[in-house]
């Protein structure tokens, strides 16, 4: 009996371009050419969801992580430039956010330190849960809502950030590009001084050090030259619990402004169109009547004397009619009354959030021993706090502001539609026609005050008047307001024009009279971006390089390959806290697979730091005895767990169908005995497979685990040794075998392994001289027929 079980078998419609298996469920996810990304099951290989490319988001997908709870996806587009985290229930975006450079490579990994201080810490109740009311849900019915947010249920916050334990998202681009997220959302880091593309990136699990393999092209013409860093990153872990603490606190602050931008987002589809009707048939009537009296005082001839003049009449009748009078109404009052109702329990609750957790920052900030290494500055917190304040201050004049216009066209209207019935001559009901001279005053006063004709706003905005007041509040504009507030005789503000020390107090919130709504909203952000951005700066510039070593040259051949095939492969041993680096090099024909390690404390070395692997002969009945021994080139590694490596072998023998075979190779056949520790090898500046010569070599027989992959091209894997599955995939990158690696007699697999991320990235190795023969698929008749992934049936996520 062969070893592994196969479970699976596809031929996909797109070649797939990554693929990574979730480190908690049974579940793969694949991206292809098309820029879609696929969820599929272990059994059968069932697809669970897909999510089409589209122009929001993007379509071309770089790179591919899982949170190491295997609650959300992330993935990483080209062509926009943006990160996307997804929910693995649905395929919805929970978060997104921008980044400078299109990203190459994403490794999301998550702290498994213990000390009594962050378990204290993860013990202890997040305060504003038990101080703050919980924020009101979204309403569903707007377009632009995020789901996350409109959902009843869903406490959005908590599922962004997950588990208390820190876990941090790190994203590596072109150019050096290397930047930290905090649970995948908040930037705690920006790294400076590393050279070239990102091909592979690892965070170790206590945060000492950071690996990074980087592929550096100095001329268009010459070969790319692949290169490992180690980056002792000793800050992130020294203040462990700052730093959580501190990123769970940024998380929840740019989650609320998440949730007040939708909230903002909402009020302004609730403000209709239709309210601007008034102002466009007024300005109409300018251009058109003949008469010099102004519009005001044609109302006011109505209002008076119960007459109006022919114009006005027509203009009335014609063109606003009684119908479409009554459609108006109805329209400001819902409009008016959804727009307050956002603004007192959406937009005020989120801002008295924001402002508490701006305060516990500030006081994070102010415990200077702690938290001023991590860049955490408190003058700066308090302009955020100060430009929040403003923020609020705002949205209380817009509900006056929708309070005294609600009130005003309600009198107006019911006047207008009066003075409209009597002029067809209708029926007036008795109750209508009641005005009480105060009524009268009230359409007075909101005449002279809306109904000015305005020459210099017919030159801003083409229109005369502007009798609605709320949508200027909402508009996305730097213009100053139209109308601002009349602050004339308040005597607040006529206090503080008096008292010169007033004016400068910082417990003074700046109020800003002239601006939107939406500026004062765009300004807070700015604001508190900048006193955010600090740490992350900070944090980079205290990681520096603690090795580099030259590694090999790429050929150009290669190019075909998608970037996230290639190996270099990293791996991150928690439980011995080692750096592990797979790649292979040609010699003799023969592509060997090396292993290099370093400790994740940068200070101390660790023995047989870099050792070669080749594979004898084991397959006994497909070549001569006679032959040479080492008959086995490596096209792809990756690591299973700590102890087995999983590699896809093809043999070097000169003869007609080839074998690919797929094993585990336990590093204890490695490892056998503890020599060197390889000083020179770190301290050389000679390319590694210039000096190949000098690279210890282990020749390994495998015994039972291993299984010829018949009919089939295979090129890659991705395997999870948590789950215990491996996927393989053909060199045309759409054949796809899916295996169950835990077999009875299976010795050397640990069973006790830890609750590990499995940061996966399929790799292919540097081989220039790939198999000449016949097509990339080989799948003859004898194969099974594999069905159409076109045709498949999308299952739901749970069993």
């Amino acid at each position: 009996m062969p070893a592994f079980r196969q479970v699976g078998e596809k031929q996909l419609p797109q070649e797939v371009v990554f693929m990574s298996w979730s480190p908690k469920r049974d579940l793969i996810a694949l991206a292809n050419r098309a820029g879609e990304v696929l969820l599929h099951r272990l059994a059968n290989f069932q697809r669970v969801w897909s999510l089409p490319p589209n122009e929001n988001t993007g379509k071309e997908v770089t790179a591919l992580a899982w949170r190491p709870d295997g609650k959300i996806l992330a993935f990483g587009l080209a062509d926009t430039k943006r990160i996307i985290l997804c929910d693995v229930e649905k395929p919805e975006s929970l978060h997104s956010f921008s980044v400078e450079l299109s990203i190459t490579y994403m490794h999301w990994m998550e702290v498994t330190e213990e000390s009594s201080v962050l378990t204290s810490f993860y013990n202890a109740e997040d305060e504003s849960n038990l101080l703050l009311p919980k924020l009101p849900a979204l309403p569903k019915n707007y377009s632009t809502t995020a789901k996350i947010f409109s959902e009843e249920k869903s406490d959005e916050i908590m599922k962004l950030l997950g588990d208390v334990r820190l876990n941090a998202l790190v994203l590596g681009g072109s150019s050096g590009f290397i930047e930290i997220y905090a649970y995948g959302m908040f930037k705690i880091a920006t790294v400076n001084g590393v050279a070239g593309s990102c091909r592979g990136l690892c965070l170790s699990s206590d945060l000492k050090s950071l690996s990074v393999i980087t592929e550096l092209q100095n001329s268009p013409d010459s070969e790319a030259e692949i290169t490992y860093f180690q980056l002792d990153t000793s800050l992130l872990s020294s203040y462990l619990p700052e730093v959580t603490r501190m990123a769970r606190k940024f998380t929840h602050i740019s989650t609320l402004l998440q949730y007040i931008k939708l909230s903002l987002t909402c009020m302004c589809e609730a403000w209709e169109e239709i309210l601007m009707q008034m102002d466009s048939r007024l300005t109409k009537f300018v251009q058109e009547k003949n008469t010099t009296t102004s519009v005001q005082d044609e109302f006011m001839q109505l209002l008076l004397w119960g007459k109006a003049s022919l114009e006005l009449q027509a203009l009335l009748m014609n063109q606003l009619t009684v119908k479409g009078l009554k459609k108006l109404g109805q329209s400001i009052e819902s409009s008016y009354s959804s727009i307050q109702k956002l603004v007192i329990s959406h937009l005020q609750s989120g801002s008295e959030a924001l402002l508490y957790h701006l305060s516990e920052l500030k006081g994070m900030a102010l415990w200077k021993q702690k938290y001023e290494s991590l860049g955490l500055d408190a003058s700066g917190i308090d302009e955020a706090i100060t430009a929040v304040g403003s923020f609020i201050l705002k949205a209380n004049e817009l509900l006056q502001v929708i309070d005294s216009s609600m009130k005003n066209f309600k009198a107006f209207f019911r006047w207008l539609y009066v003075a409209m019935l009597r002029m067809s001559e209708d029926h007036v009901l008795p109750e209508l026609n009641k005005m009480t001279q105060k009524d009268i005053t009230f359409v007075a006063d909101f005449l002279t005050e809306h109904f000015n004709e305005a020459p210099e706003l017919y030159n801003r905005k083409g229109k005369y008047f502007n009798v609605e007041r709320v949508g200027q509040y909402l508009k996305d504009e730097d213009d100053d307001l139209v109308s601002p507030p009349n602050t004339e005789g308040n005597q607040w503000f006529n206090f503080l024009k008096d008292s010169t020390h007033l004016k400068e107090s910082p417990l003074l919130f700046p109020y800003y009279p002239e601006k939107s709504l939406h500026f004062v909203k765009r300004q807070m952000e700015g604001v508190i971006d900048l006193c955010l951005q600090k740490p992350a700066d900070v944090i980079g510039k205290s990681v520096h390089q603690a090795v580099c070593i030259s590694l090999y040259k790429v050929s150009q051949s290669e190019d075909s390959t998608p970037q996230l095939f290639k190996l270099p492969f990293l791996w991150n041993d928690k439980t011995s806290n080692l750096h592990y680096v797979l790649f292979t090099m040609l010699e003799n024909s023969i592509s060997k697979i090396h292993i290099l390690r370093r400790h994740t404390d940068t200070s101390r070395s660790v023995s047989n730091g870099i050792l070669a692997v080749e594979f004898g002969n084991f397959l006994n009945n497909s070549i001569n005895e006679s032959s040479d021994s080492r008959c086995y080139s490596c096209l792809d590694a990756h690591f299973y767990d700590d102890e087995t490596v999983t590699v896809v072998l093809k043999e070097s023998v000169q003869q007609e169908g080839k074998e690919r075979v797929l094993a585990q190779l336990p590093l204890s056949s490695v490892y056998t005995d503890e020599d060197q520790d390889g000083k020179s090898i770190w301290d050389s500046m000679e390319r590694l497979d210039e000096r190949s010569g000098e690279i210890p070599t282990r020749t390994v027989f495998l015994e039972s685990q291993w299984r010829v992959l018949e009919n089939m091209k295979a090129q890659y894997v991705s395997v999870n040794g948590i789950r215990k599955v491996s996927c393989v995939l053909s060199s045309n990158l759409r054949h796809i075998r899916v295996f169950e690696m835990d077999v009875e007699d299976d010795g050397e697999v640990e069973e006790e392994e830890e609750e590990e991320t499995t940061q996966i990235a399929a790799g292919e190795p540097d081989e220039p001289n790939q198999p000449a023969d016949g097509q990339d698929n080989v799948c003859d008749a004898s194969a099974e027929e594999l069905p159409d992934a076109a045709e498949e049936h999308e299952t739901s996520l749970d069993p």
